[in-house]
């Protein structure tokens, strides 16, 4: 794909946005957007995802974030995604159930009930997750790959599992051993700088 292929994509796309920042980069050809989504500076989408805002509900991006391949974000409410913020391929985030039990009724007229997702800022969501509603995941926690969630996440803490429960915590019970390593690799390679200029 030359640039040109590359900056029409990114124009096409930008269009279906109710706000989009600056820098945000779009050269895929399938991103399917339905409703109110707004999306920050500086953030990326992969191929096939589907960001859907029913009547009523909003899908907020916030700065230097974004979802990898074939994710679905399908809102009734509010799905928040923090800033710095990675959402790994075939992820799927839904703020809304559908009650079906106690209901004969054709399923398109049972009851459904949203609750807000929020992804806070500096978390990681492994893939083929499943983000339920009303969940939370705090500032710096990991959600690891192939889990499901239904309850809050505390800050930085690491949860796995279908349910996710805590598997770990990113600072605390550390060994000097590792803690020396990590040091060591810092020192040896340096810290990683932010690949996008401030504007």
């Amino acid at each position: 794909m030359n640039s040109f292929d590359r900056m029409w994509l990114t124009w096409k796309h930008a269009r279906k946005f109710a706000r989009l920042g600056v820098h945000a980069r779009f050269p895929i050809p399938d991103l399917h957007i339905e409703g109110h989504v707004e999306m920050g500076d500086h953030c990326r989408l992969r191929n096939n995802v589907t960001l859907r805002a029913h009547d009523g509900g909003r899908i907020i991006f916030g700065s230097r974030c974004g979802c990898s391949w074939g994710c679905l974000v399908d809102a009734r409410s509010v799905i928040r995604i923090g800033n710095y913020t990675a959402v790994a391929e075939y992820t799927v985030l839904c703020d809304s159930t559908v009650f079906l039990m106690g209901n004969d009724d054709a399923p398109k007229a049972a009851r459904v009930e949203a609750r807000p997702i929020t992804i806070s800022d500096n978390c990681f969501v492994g893939s083929s997750c499943y983000i339920g509603p009303g969940v939370t995941v705090h500032e710096g926690a990991i959600v690891a790959h192939h889990s499901i969630v239904l309850d809050d996440v505390p800050p930085l803490e690491i949860w796995g599992g279908t349910p996710a429960r805590k598997i770990g915590h990113r600072t605390e019970g550390i060994s000097e051993a590792r803690m020396k390593e990590i040091q060591e690799m810092i020192a040896r390679h340096g810290l990683g700088t932010d690949r996008y200029r401030e504007e």
